[in-house]
């Protein structure tokens, strides 16, 4: 299956990970998310969007504020896209550059 596939409804995108329909609107109305429309105006998910939706949730559980919570989401993303662009160019990432390593906050 594409993962960009509109194929979901809202009540099985909900079903499919765990959280109410009320949240998916909210991700909507936030700009995270923005659902295909069936012919009769049903939203429909894709995956990728459910996927995103989940770890907005996880964000949510932590403490994160709504907002926040989108907005690591899609800088995560974008990082993600930056560092797959720069391998594309024959590029690499170091330790240092790849945000998915903690770095260090402790003090020697």
């Amino acid at each position: 299956m594409d993962r960009d596939s509109p194929v979901f409804s809202m009540g099985r995108a909900a079903e499919t990970i765990g959280v109410t329909q009320a949240f998916l609107r909210s991700l909507d109305e936030a700009g995270l998310i923005e659902p295909e429309r069936s012919a009769g105006g049903h939203r429909r998910y894709s995956r990728h969007q459910l996927d995103l939706a989940a770890r907005v949730r996880m964000l949510l559980d932590q403490g994160f504020l709504l907002g926040a919570a989108c907005r690591i989401v899609t800088l995560e993303d974008r990082l993600e896209a930056a560092h797959r662009h720069i391998r594309e160019l024959g590029g690499t990432i170091t330790p240092d550059q790849d945000a998915s390593i903690p770095t260090q906050t402790r003090r020697d």
